[in-house]
Order: structure tokens, then sequence, then C-alpha cells
């Protein structure tokens, strides 16, 4: 339960118990990724829910600004720079990596978190419209299951926080989040985008960089959670 708490503290900007923990024990915290999606789609569920009783509208921006806050931007200010180095991945892999580091945001990083929102707050106002609330509140813990996959994929752009979960995702925590995610699409079946976008992304940033950095994490999650809204639209509309 531990894992949980600092995975919370690490991923929300939730209330949690401060714990004093390892380097592993920080490590191990990812394990606990998925369950942490699990409470935050439960929050931007219930928001669009409540938001639904004024009109859909309102409820896609209670569900979008809930998303932000809850998640502190967190992984909107990785795609950004993940859209910031990719503008320079025609450069040589040392201003790749330097992109990657700069704390300021550049062109293409605005432009992705603009659309990223923008797209988001369209895709939620149809999933309301079409009362999709369990597609909702099940898509970010799909989305952070890529952090347990792409850490053991792909190596690692550099020796940043990312790095330091590579040793702590065992085929144990892969099996049993796989084995949740089959469950859950039991109940949302547009999950099942989810293995295809997960090794898409994978794929993407082999190709374009070479590896993962905690950026590349916090993109994947954005564009993961994007693409499955999508699914789930799509899937209601052919219902």
């Amino acid at each position: 339960m531990k894992g949980l708490i600092v995975a919370i503290q690490f991923l929300t900007r939730l209330p949690a118990p401060r714990i004093a923990v390892s380097g592993a024990e920080f490590a191990a915290s990812i394990r606990w990724f998925p369950a942490v999606g699990l409470i935050v789609g439960a929050i931007v569920a219930a928001g669009c829910r409540l938001g639904a009783e004024i009109e859909p509208w309102t409820a896609a921006l209670a569900g979008l600004v809930l998303w932000v806050t809850v998640t502190g931007a967190l992984h909107l200010d990785g795609l950004g720079d993940v859209a910031d180095a990719a503008g320079a991945a025609h450069k040589d892999r040392e201003r790749v990596l330097t992109v990657l580091a700069d704390p300021h945001l550049g062109s293409f990083g605005a432009v992705a978190i603009g659309l990223q929102l923008l797209a988001k707050l369209v895709l939620l106002h149809a999933l309301v419209a079409a009362n999709a609330y369990p597609a909702i509140a099940l898509i970010p813990f799909a989305a952070r299951i890529g952090p347990l996959l792409w850490t053991r994929w792909l190596p690692d752009l550099h020796a940043g926080l990312a790095s330091r979960f590579r040793d702590a995702v065992r085929p144990l925590d892969l099996a049993i989040w796989t084995i949740a995610l089959a469950a859950a699409a039991w109940l949302s079946p547009s999950l099942l985008a989810a293995p295809p976008l997960l090794f898409g992304w994978a794929a993407w940033l082999w190709r374009r960089f070479g590896g993962i950095s905690g950026d590349g994490h916090g993109g994947g999650i954005e564009v993961t959670e994007t693409g499955l809204l999508l699914a789930a639209l799509l899937l209601a509309r052919l219902a």
C-alpha cells in the first residue's frame, strides 16, 4: 500500500500522507500507476456526470478541468517537451536531449498542448452526450499501463527520473495489469484499442528518438488517453 501512496503523490496533486521511502521503494511505485489512473478516471467521470446536470459542454469542461487539476498538468508538460524535441529531431542527438531538458515551452510544445486540450474537450463532450461514463472512468487507468510497458521495451535516453523505474517493473506486474485491462474491456470494449496505441507510441519514440525519458512517458499517457477517448466515441457511434 505504501507504493500506492507514493504513486498518488508522484502522479497527482491529491492529498496523501507524507511518508519517507527509499529509492527502491520510490521506483516500485510504478507498479501502482494504473491504480492511480482508476482514481483519476473516477474523479473525471464524476465531474462530467455532475456537469451533465447543466449541459454537455459544461460537463466536458468540468471533466477536463478536473483532469488537468488532479494530475497537475504533469503529463501535458511531458507532451509539450516531446513535441519540442520532435521539432528538433532532425538535429543531432545532443540537441534533442537539450530540448527535452529545457524547462521552457517552445512553439511546437504550445501547439501540441493546445490541440490536446481541445481534443479532450470535444471528445469528452461527445462521450457525455452518449452517456459513456464507464469509458471515461477507465481511460486514465489503461493509459497508465503504458509506463510499465515502455520502461521494459525502450532504452533510456538519459539517466533521469524515468530511468529509476527500469528495474522495478516485473513480468508479474505486466501480467496483472494486462489481465485487469482485459477485464475492464468487458465493461468498456473500446479499451481494446489500448495495446495498439501503447505499441504505436513505443514504436514512434524508438524511431524518432531511439529511447524514452520521463517526458516520453508523460506524452505517451496523454496521447493514449486521447486515442482511447476517440475509440470510445467511435464505438458509441457504431453501437
